[in-house]
């Protein structure tokens, strides 16, 4: 089955092969990578929960792949359990909207914008267009919400540390929720518009204190609470929440 993990790159070391497996009957992605300084496998769910890695050491037989797989069939479906109906987008269900769940309504009209609204007690977030459309709209509509809370706050913070950002731009990222370049140019998992406000806030500080600290030692982190003092609270609140929003399924 795993016959492919005797590839090599050019370099000659163990190439990743990737392949479907299926698990509770639902098909998920699996890279195997060999690690020559791995003593043992690894398997991790890849935020989303739409994707597996596992590491395993290099030259390792492939029947005790396939028997490890075997045997965390059970220990997959319990964590993959958490993410059965928090990834549905579809009306009368709900989306974060800066941390405040708002209940998805259509309008039923063709044209009209995508709005957020409190009704009485209730948040809801009201989606013009056909149903085949429901989950862009909801898409483009917190990239547009993403974007002008990261550059209203860019600002601010660069404007702190007399710094300048080249760019802003937005991404759909898995694997970091933000990046800078050396050349400034800032980049954001648009994704954060779900989060608290002083998540958001916490995001932009951070991309900004690489400006000046291209680092995470004790002075970049300095300067990000300097920045954000929500700094702490905010990144434990990414780890424990960081993968159900990557679980959302935007189609």
């Amino acid at each position: 089955m795993f016959s492919s993990l005797k590839r090599r790159r050019h370099n000659g070391t163990p190439a990743d092969v990737t392949r479907d497996i299926e698990v509770a009957g639902k098909l998920l992605s699996l890279t195997i990578r060999q690690n020559a300084r791995a003593t043992r496998m690894t398997l991790r769910i890849e935020p989303g929960g739409r994707a597996l890695k596992l590491t395993v050491p290099e030259g390792l037989p492939e029947r005790e792949v396939q028997s490890f797989l075997n045997r965390h069939q059970g220990w997959l479906m319990t964590k993959l359990a958490r993410f059965s109906g928090e990834s549905e987008i579809e009306e009368g269900g709900s989306i974060l909207i800066r941390g405040v769940a708002h209940r998805i309504e259509r309008t039923g009209r063709i044209r009209g914008l995508t709005e957020a609204i409190v009704l009485g007690e209730e948040s809801v977030l009201r989606v013009s267009g056909g149903e085949e459309h429901l989950r862009r709209r909801i898409a483009d509509f917190l990239k547009k919400e993403a974007r002008n809370d990261l550059e209203r706050l860019v600002a601010v913070y660069t404007g702190r540390i007399g710094r300048r950002a080249r760019s802003l731009s937005l991404k759909d990222t898995r694997s970091r929720w933000g990046s800078c370049s050396v050349d400034g140019d800032l980049s954001f998992s648009w994704r954060i518009a779900m989060a608290p406000p002083k998540v958001i806030a916490y995001l932009a500080a951070h991309e900004v204190a690489h400006l000046e600290e291209m680092n995470h030692g004790p002075d970049f982190w300095a300067l990000c609470e300097k920045l954000c003092p929500d700094t702490r609270d905010a990144k434990h609140w990414l780890k424990r929440n960081g993968t159900m929003l990557h679980a959302v399924d935007f189609g």
